[in-house]
């Protein structure tokens, strides 16, 4: 299919060629009919990407920082590995489309196939010609209502969302500053609501235009603006102002407090500055809400990704009844959205329609993509990737590597070290949306591409299979790739709960194929020296201490069904204390700290079967620009530190320190990928299963502490 994508690095535009995505569970397969470019939201976004780094540095500053204490931490190479990863990626464009199902989901019970349905999300609803689509981000379109209105649903929403939080009544004035795309629908939502508008702006087609659908009073942004609004209002000024503007100048704010009344209310669903000046709003008591996208349940995962629905009673307009909400307006014809069209490009001359707004070179409004649904659908899941030039022939004899998944842990760490390795060659690459399988297989010369992992398992030439994708997937996957005869690599965890290991361990029983859990600490090159100073002294005292920061609320790590940052990051260094004391744990206590969650921060003991002890702190609470790992032993009057695998020193008896420090952190990537194949060719295992097992119980037993 066809997907629209710029590349971060250079802002370029593409029409790519990708596999049509997999649904899952509690997702539609959408057949796109039509989309629309938001000219705000979209135009900066894909100015970003045209900037160059320092550009890119003063827009985002909060990255800045995130780069510096990484470079502190880990060294210069690692640190530009890992923003050459972010940059070198291409990303999805659009987030407001429209068309018919073509799929469902198994758990899916909104819609059936064939249903027309609008379509809401950056990353669901993209410039392509299908989309998979959470079901709560969808609403069925109602009779009468075309594709190419449906498609102006998301945008529609943002503005009713800003009309709500602006809690306006019928009879009542509301201004609304900047007449653009959102500001236009905003003008037809308050004028369907009984409203009398007050539209401003300083382009006097748009100004027109408002009129034309409803606005009763239009004005350029000027001081002039104050005494036609306050003739308007009989004195009073308005009861709420909409700021639906994109503009680095902080006026709007300001002329929304000269123009509101008294204890009016004033809504941020724009973008502007907000320096807002105390004297105006303190005198008049003015509300400040900044609007949050389409509603109740935007970014929040529970509600986005995992389908569960807030109800009416308590949150009567989510983002999905907003959409809802907006259609019902346009299928009265209430609200008429195609009237702000001004321009159409079939998906083939999408690069054009950005250029036509990223240069500005005419006016424009509403520019739409339409997709040719009249041709016969085609859902190809796999999809062969051009052999790069220069590349050698198949070689038989390297063993054939698959990928499920292509975050930045794999593009950044796997993916460049595995292609050093003489004995592997790359088959296939899947992941769920299919586009960064073809942006990352054609990077590292995979054969080809897919959205769906049945193309892995029953590809012949495939003879390892990685599963780096989120955790509450790792469990099945890696019973399937046992069960159809492969190697399987799980970046870790083994899986998440004790139901999943426990299927693991019964794959294992009946398909006991060679398996590895992504624990690489224990192949650094400084592990192996400190488990040498403290080898034969008897148990082992050892504490782990993890600086490991905080994560975005909406991260998907924090999101509880993935199992929590216990599980997912703490079996590295439970693994790695099970090696410095070469025994397997065999119990664990917990404290986890006063309030936290015990998924996300913890401090633990493990105890070994040999007898020594290791306590975990992991935290969230340190800075973040200091070390992140710091592991203490002690044996036998000895003792041994490795701060962030650059740094190791080791005292013996007498006191005397030796001191080793490398120019870049090193845990053992490299040398734990050439260890895995090595064992995948001899047909033995790297790590053996129970030691695997193990490891993964305690973690899960810790965190349920």
């Amino acid at each position: 299919m066809k997907q629209l994508v710029q590349n971060v690095r250079d802002g370029r535009l593409s029409l790519a060629d990708v596999p049509v995505p997999n649904v899952g569970r509690k997702q539609i397969l959408v057949r796109t009919a039509a989309s629309l470019i938001s000219a705000g939201t979209e135009r900066m976004v894909a100015q970003l990407a045209r900037k160059g780094l320092l550009g890119k540095a003063r827009a985002r500053p909060d990255l800045v920082k995130k780069v510096l204490a990484k470079l502190r931490r880990d060294g210069f190479w690692a640190t530009m590995q890992s923003v050459q990863t972010q940059l070198d990626r291409w990303m999805p464009l659009g987030y407001s489309a429209a068309g018919s199902v073509l799929a469902t989901g198994e758990a899916v019970q909104r819609f059936s196939v064939g249903q027309g349905v609008a379509c809401a999300g950056a990353g669901a609803a993209n410039h392509a010609e299908y989309n998979t689509v959470p079901e709560l981000l969808a609403a069925a379109v109602p009779p009468g209502v075309s594709p190419e209105a449906a498609a102006y649903a998301t945008v529609g929403a943002i503005a009713l969302q800003g009309i709500r939080n602006a809690d306006v009544r019928v009879g009542e004035s509301v201004a609304v500053i900047g007449l653009g795309l959102l500001g236009q629908l905003a003008v037809q939502l308050l004028r369907a609501a009984g409203c009398r508008v007050v539209g401003l702006d300083p382009v006097d087609p748009r100004r027109n235009l408002a009129a034309q659908h409803g606005a009763a009073l239009v004005l350029p942004p000027a001081d002039a603006a104050v005494a036609g609004i306050l003739q308007f209002t009989r004195g009073l000024g308005v009861d709420a102002v909409l700021i639906t503007a994109a503009t680095a100048s902080n006026a709007p704010v300001e002329l929304a407090a000269e123009i509101a009344r008294d204890r009016a209310r004033v809504v941020m669903v724009g973008v502007t500055g907000m320096n807002i000046p105390r004297k105006p709003y303190y005198e008049k008591e003015l509300s400040f809400i900044v609007s949050r996208s389409y509603g109740p349940g935007r970014y929040d995962p529970q509600y986005e990704r995992h389908g569960q629905d807030y109800p009416p009673g308590y949150v009567r307009w989510t983002e999905g009844r907003n959409l809802e909400a907006f259609l019902d307006l346009v299928a009265a014809g209430a609200v008429r959205p195609e009237a702000l069209t001004t321009h159409r490009f079939p998906i083939d001359q999408a690069a054009d329609a950005f250029e036509l707004i990223l240069r500005g070179k005419e006016p424009y409004l509403g520019v739409v993509l339409t997709y040719p649904v009249d041709k016969p659908a085609e859902t190809p899941s796999r999809i062969a990737i051009p052999p790069r030039r220069g590349s050698p022939g198949v070689d038989k004899d390297r063993l054939g590597i698959s990928f499920v998944g292509s975050g930045s842990f794999a593009q950044g760490v796997l993916l460049p070290k595995l292609a050093k390795l003489p004995g592997a060659r790359f088959r296939g690459i899947v992941t769920a949306t299919g586009l960064t399988a073809k942006t990352v297989g054609e990077k590292f010369g995979f054969a080809w591409c897919a959205s769906d992992i049945d193309e892995i398992l029953n590809d012949s030439e495939t003879d390892v299979v990685f599963i780096v994708t989120r955790h509450a997937q790792h469990a099945e996957m890696i019973c399937r790739g046992l069960a159809a005869g492969k190697a399987v690599f799980c970046e870790k965890p083994l899986a998440i709960n004790f139901a999943q290991l426990e299927q693991v361990s019964q794959t294992l029983e009946q398909f006991p194929g060679p398996l590895m859990v992504g624990f690489n600490r224990r192949f650094a090159p400084l592990a192996s020296e400190m488990k040498t100073f403290l080898a034969d002294r008897g148990p082992l005292q050892m504490t782990y201490r993890v600086n490991a920061g905080t994560i975005p609320a909406d991260h998907w790590l924090a999101d509880p069904a993935e199992g929590g940052r216990i599980i997912g990051e703490a079996c590295h260094f439970v693994d790695f204390m099970s090696y410095l004391a070469g025994a397997k744990p065999v119990s664990a206590t917990a404290a986890p700290l006063d309030g936290a969650d015990p998924r996300n921060q913890t401090q633990a003991v493990f105890h070994f079967a040999d007898g020594s002890t290791g306590h975990l702190l992991y935290t969230a609470l340190g800075p973040p620009g200091w070390s992140k790992e710091r592991i203490e032993a002690f044996a036998g009057g000895r003792a041994a530190v490795i701060e962030d695998f650059r740094k190791l020193e080791c005292i013996d008896e007498s006191g005397r320190a030796q001191r080793r420090r490398l120019w870049n952190a090193d845990k053992g990537h490299g040398a734990m990928l050439a260890a895995w194949l090595a064992a995948v060719r001899e047909g033995r295992p790297l790590i053996p299963a129970e030691d695997l097992l193990a490891v993964t119980k305690i973690t899960v037993t810790a965190a349920c502490l």
